[in-house]
């Protein structure tokens, strides 16, 4: 049986507590000053940062998702929440400011393993939608600005981090002055490769997404409804789905290849692109706006569903290729070259790739593995072979994958010599942190703040929210 504690912490990820608790909600919003209002629901705004507003429900959303993922505040929590919220606004303001971009496309890859994560807690879809009181899309929906703020957000830090160095001297003047006590603990870390497999789609079920995307184009070229409308009822893309379908101005480079050689020859704004495919699915495509390099368009994306049985004759093949991978008649990396679908590991004989703010390496801690192959790994000796499972890609597509433990490296106290990019890393992420609280206490003075009377009096980790 599962922990139900666990299950419902899961669950409130819908709402993740690193981004920006919402503050769309149907209250009455007063000042601090006007709060005595009688008869009415009141949400009072208690600080306002440039121009934007937090409100008091922002800080106890934020405060119960706090108590549920059992994190301990440094300093008094009434204080810290607010200063937190204060600060993802800035990054924010900001990330605007300098066009930092988060593709709608990488904000959907990240709502479907979320989603993916939580059902395989809860045990299905049917009793995620039971137990949230919400459909798949509604839940996708709810999910949609809270992870892309938290992306933008980290995007925005990588941005203003990215000139900061550390050099091999003072990593090792910095090891050479901690204490005992204080040298790192690594974690376990493992390198893993797979054999990824898609599952066809039955030609039926093509055929059918494509006849629903001709119906939708008749409809609108007829007059019988609009494209905002049918994107909203149909898309199954959550983030644009809810605007309509509409895609803010983008550059070429951040739309799937194919999708932008469509969308950067459309010239009729009454008129609607053929059906194009890309990683994600099928999609027509309606221009809006063409501005220099960048293009603003919509869209309705469907997603052709893969039938048990594909998946089950890719699973079946994957079997026959570990049988052949045990017996000797190829390698892991031959199969891994020559069979596999997955194009991120295919060229690197298999070996999946661990992207960071600190750069790639082949290294993964558990945590830091999809989630599927990690419960594997986990199992197997180094060397050894999984049994074929399915897994959500980062195009948000079910794969069917055996993977093998290349190496596991147990935890340990980080030496000079043997974790030398360790220490590197822990000196190169200490030095962009005093980077980034500088650049926040640069940033207040220059942008206008107000807070609450109550608030002035609390001890903030960064100066000169209080003037």
């Amino acid at each position: 049986m599962k922990n139900t504690g666990t299950i419902i912490l899961l669950l409130m990820m819908a709402v993740p507590l690193l981004g920006i608790a919402s503050s769309a909600k149907e209250v009455t919003t007063v000042n601090a000053a006007d709060s005595t209002e009688v008869g009415s629901t009141v949400d009072e705004v208690v600080w306002v940062v440039g121009d934007e507003a937090i409100l008091k429900s922002d800080i106890e959303v934020m405060r119960i998702q706090a108590a549920m993922e059992g994190v301990r505040w440094e300093r008094n929590p009434d204080c810290a929440i607010p200063e937190r919220i204060a600060v993802q606004k800035l990054f924010l303001h900001q990330a605007a400011i300098d066009s930092i971009e988060v593709t709608e496309s990488e904000v959907s890859s990240q709502i479907e393993a979320r989603l993916d994560y939580m059902i395989s807690q809860i045990g299905s879809r049917e009793k995620l939608e039971e137990y949230r009181k919400q459909s798949i899309s509604q839940i996708r929906a709810a999910m949609h600005d809270e992870l892309r703020d938290q992306m933008m957000i980290q995007r925005m830090k990588e941005h203003l981090a990215k000139n900061v160095i550390v050099t091999p001297a003072e990593v090792r003047r910095y090891f050479k002055e901690l204490s005992p006590d204080s040298i790192p603990f690594v974690p376990t870390t493992v390198e893993v490769q797979i054999i990824a497999q898609t599952p066809t789609v039955a030609p039926e079920e093509i055929n059918r997404v494509k006849d629903e995307l001709r119906d939708f184009t008749d409809r609108v070229m007829s007059g019988q409804s609009t494209f905002q409308t049918l994107a909203r009822l149909y898309s199954e893309d959550p983030g644009s789905a809810r605007k309509g379908g509409e895609l803010d101005y983008t550059g070429r480079g951040m739309f799937d290849p194919a999708f932008a050689n469509v969308a950067f020859n459309l010239t009729d704004p009454k008129k609607i692109s053929k059906i194009v495919e890309s990683e994600f699915g099928y999609h027509i495509i309606q221009l809006i706006d063409k501005r220099g390099d960048k293009v603003k368009v919509r869209h309705i994306l469907l997603k052709p569903e893969v039938n048990d049985s594909s998946i089950n004759a890719s699973l079946a093949r994957l079997d026959s290729v570990a049988t052949d991978i045990r017996a000797g008649k190829f390698t892991f990396e031959e199969g891994a070259t020559f069979i596999s679908d997955d194009k991120n590991t295919r060229n690197n004989r298999g070996l999946m790739a661990n992207q960071s703010g600190q750069g790639q390496t082949s290294k993964f801690q558990l945590q830091d593995l999809p989630s599927e192959v990690a419960k594997v790994v986990d199992t197997l000796q180094v060397g050894q072979i999984s049994k074929p499972f399915t897994m959500i890609n980062d195009r948000g597509k079910t794969v069917c994958v055996i993977a093998k433990l290349k190496s596991r490296t147990e935890g340990h106290k980080a030496t000079i010599t043997e974790d030398f990019q360790v220490m590197k890393d822990v000196v190169l992420e200490k030095r962009r942190a005093e980077a980034l609280h500088k650049w926040v206490v640069d940033k207040i003075k220059n942008t206008y703040v107000r807070i609450n009377d109550n608030y002035r009096d609390c001890d903030f980790e960064y100066q000169g929210w209080v003037r």
